[in-house]
Protein backbone atom coordinates (compact mmCIF):
# COMPACT_ATOMS: atom_id res chain seq x y z
CA UNK A 1 0.00 0.00 0.00
CA UNK A 2 1.87 3.00 -1.37
CA UNK A 3 0.88 6.20 0.14
CA UNK A 4 1.87 9.72 -1.81
CA UNK A 5 3.09 11.93 0.93
CA UNK A 6 2.28 14.83 -0.88
CA UNK A 7 -1.57 13.37 -0.15
CA UNK A 8 -1.34 13.92 3.58
CA UNK A 9 -3.21 16.93 4.52
CA UNK A 10 -2.30 19.03 7.39
CA UNK A 11 -4.61 17.28 9.89
CA UNK A 12 -2.83 13.75 9.08
CA UNK A 13 -3.64 10.97 7.35
CA UNK A 14 -5.56 8.03 9.23
CA UNK A 15 -4.99 4.55 8.28
CA UNK A 16 -6.98 1.48 10.15
CA UNK A 17 -7.04 -1.80 8.30
CA UNK A 18 -6.03 -5.20 8.61
CA UNK A 19 -2.90 -6.41 6.76
CA UNK A 20 -2.79 -10.15 4.84
CA UNK A 21 1.54 -11.17 5.09
CA UNK A 22 2.53 -14.91 4.09
CA UNK A 23 4.58 -16.17 7.27
CA UNK A 24 7.80 -16.75 4.46
CA UNK A 25 8.20 -12.40 4.94
CA UNK A 26 9.00 -13.16 8.64
CA UNK A 27 12.35 -13.10 10.23
CA UNK A 28 11.26 -15.86 12.61
CA UNK A 29 11.22 -19.15 10.38
CA UNK A 30 8.62 -20.98 12.64
CA UNK A 31 6.04 -18.29 13.33
CA UNK A 32 2.70 -18.65 11.69
CA UNK A 33 0.04 -15.95 11.50
CA UNK A 34 -3.47 -17.29 13.34
CA UNK A 35 -5.07 -14.06 12.97
CA UNK A 36 -4.70 -10.90 10.32
CA UNK A 37 -2.40 -8.10 10.99
CA UNK A 38 -4.55 -4.95 12.14
CA UNK A 39 -3.05 -1.67 12.35
CA UNK A 40 -3.93 1.43 13.01
CA UNK A 41 -1.93 4.44 11.95
CA UNK A 42 -1.40 8.12 11.83
CA UNK A 43 0.49 9.94 9.39
CA UNK A 44 1.72 13.85 9.53
CA UNK A 45 3.68 15.72 7.58
CA UNK A 46 5.91 18.59 8.63
CA UNK A 47 7.88 20.29 5.92
CA UNK A 48 9.48 17.11 4.02
CA UNK A 49 9.46 14.93 7.46
CA UNK A 50 6.97 12.00 7.62
CA UNK A 51 5.76 11.35 10.98
CA UNK A 52 4.15 7.76 11.57
CA UNK A 53 2.97 6.75 15.27
CA UNK A 54 1.44 3.42 14.81
CA UNK A 55 0.01 0.11 16.44
CA UNK A 56 0.09 -3.32 15.20
CA UNK A 57 -1.51 -6.04 16.85
CA UNK A 58 -2.07 -9.73 15.61
CA UNK A 59 -1.96 -13.49 16.91
CA UNK A 60 1.11 -15.70 16.02
CA UNK A 61 1.99 -19.23 16.49
CA UNK A 62 5.64 -19.69 17.82
CA UNK A 63 7.38 -23.11 17.88
CA UNK A 64 9.20 -23.00 21.87
CA UNK A 65 12.71 -23.11 21.31
CA UNK A 66 13.25 -25.27 24.65
CA UNK A 67 10.57 -27.90 24.19
CA UNK A 68 9.36 -27.26 20.32
CA UNK A 69 5.96 -27.35 20.83
CA UNK A 70 3.98 -24.55 19.57
CA UNK A 71 1.95 -21.88 21.63
CA UNK A 72 0.70 -19.10 20.68
CA UNK A 73 2.02 -15.43 21.24
CA UNK A 74 -0.33 -12.09 20.69
CA UNK A 75 1.44 -9.00 19.55
CA UNK A 76 0.33 -5.48 19.70
CA UNK A 77 3.11 -2.88 19.74
CA UNK A 78 3.17 0.72 19.20
CA UNK A 79 5.89 2.58 17.26
CA UNK A 80 6.65 6.17 16.54
CA UNK A 81 9.00 6.52 13.18
CA UNK A 82 10.35 10.11 11.07
CA UNK A 83 10.85 9.44 7.12
CA UNK A 84 13.33 11.73 5.77
CA UNK A 85 13.39 12.16 1.63
CA UNK A 86 16.38 10.10 0.02
CA UNK A 87 17.59 13.41 -1.46
CA UNK A 88 19.17 14.19 2.45
CA UNK A 89 20.76 10.40 2.59
CA UNK A 90 22.69 11.36 -0.88
CA UNK A 91 23.70 14.33 0.18
CA UNK A 92 25.78 12.66 2.99
CA UNK A 93 29.42 11.49 2.28
CA UNK A 94 29.40 8.96 4.64
CA UNK A 95 27.09 7.54 7.42
CA UNK A 96 27.28 9.01 11.35
CA UNK A 97 26.00 6.88 13.99
CA UNK A 98 22.98 8.70 14.28
CA UNK A 99 21.85 7.98 10.49
CA UNK A 100 21.51 4.08 11.32
CA UNK A 101 18.08 4.97 12.74
CA UNK A 102 16.57 7.45 10.27
CA UNK A 103 14.54 5.89 7.72
CA UNK A 104 13.87 7.36 4.30
CA UNK A 105 11.09 7.78 1.72
CA UNK A 106 11.67 7.11 -2.36
CA UNK A 107 9.51 9.13 -5.23
CA UNK A 108 7.52 10.86 -2.37
CA UNK A 109 6.45 7.67 -1.51
CA UNK A 110 5.62 5.53 1.43
CA UNK A 111 5.55 1.74 1.30
CA UNK A 112 3.00 0.86 4.48
CA UNK A 113 2.63 -2.58 4.40
CA UNK A 114 6.50 -2.67 4.64
CA UNK A 115 6.68 -0.71 7.52
CA UNK A 116 4.56 -2.93 9.36
CA UNK A 117 5.88 -5.87 8.44
CA UNK A 118 9.06 -4.51 9.50
CA UNK A 119 7.88 -3.44 13.07
CA UNK A 120 6.44 -6.93 13.11
CA UNK A 121 9.75 -8.45 12.64
CA UNK A 122 10.91 -6.09 15.18
CA UNK A 123 8.69 -6.97 17.62
CA UNK A 124 9.98 -11.15 17.84
CA UNK A 125 11.63 -12.49 20.41
CA UNK A 126 14.69 -13.66 20.18
CA UNK A 127 14.38 -16.88 21.68
CA UNK A 128 10.57 -18.09 21.61
CA UNK A 129 9.60 -19.51 24.91
CA UNK A 130 6.29 -20.95 25.80
CA UNK A 131 6.96 -19.90 29.14
CA UNK A 132 9.64 -18.60 31.10
CA UNK A 133 10.44 -21.64 33.16
CA UNK A 134 9.87 -23.96 30.09
CA UNK A 135 12.50 -27.29 31.07
CA UNK A 136 12.63 -28.09 27.57
CA UNK A 137 13.23 -31.66 26.75
CA UNK A 138 15.54 -34.95 27.88
CA UNK A 139 18.56 -34.96 26.21
CA UNK A 140 18.50 -38.71 26.66
CA UNK A 141 15.03 -39.52 25.76
CA UNK A 142 13.53 -36.76 24.24
CA UNK A 143 10.60 -36.36 26.78
CA UNK A 144 9.35 -33.41 27.47
CA UNK A 145 10.23 -32.07 31.04
CA UNK A 146 6.99 -30.39 32.28
CA UNK A 147 4.96 -33.73 30.98
CA UNK A 148 6.98 -35.29 34.39
CA UNK A 149 10.29 -36.96 35.40
CA UNK A 150 11.28 -38.85 32.95
CA UNK A 151 13.77 -40.92 35.21
CA UNK A 152 16.85 -40.66 33.29
CA UNK A 153 19.95 -39.99 34.67
CA UNK A 154 21.34 -36.37 33.08
CA UNK A 155 24.74 -35.96 33.47
CA UNK A 156 24.80 -31.62 34.90
CA UNK A 157 28.60 -31.49 33.32
CA UNK A 158 30.86 -32.19 30.30
CA UNK A 159 34.29 -33.68 32.28
CA UNK A 160 36.12 -31.94 29.43
CA UNK A 161 35.08 -28.81 30.52
CA UNK A 162 35.54 -29.25 34.44
CA UNK A 163 39.49 -27.52 33.72
CA UNK A 164 37.20 -24.37 32.77
CA UNK A 165 36.28 -24.32 36.28
CA UNK A 166 39.05 -23.64 37.57
CA UNK A 167 39.59 -20.01 35.58
CA UNK A 168 35.55 -19.24 36.90
CA UNK A 169 37.15 -19.98 40.65
CA UNK A 170 40.33 -18.06 40.54
CA UNK A 171 38.13 -14.98 39.08
CA UNK A 172 35.74 -14.91 41.96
Amino acid sequence: MLIDIDKITRGGLKISRDFDFQSLELVEENAVFLKPVHSDLTMTRMGEEIWIKGRVTTLFSFVCSRCLIPYECSIDSQFDLVYLPEAFHELKDELDNEDIDQLFYQNRQIDVREVILEQLNLTFPVKPLCAEDCEGICAVCGKIRQDGNCGCQVKETDERLDKLKIFVKDKR
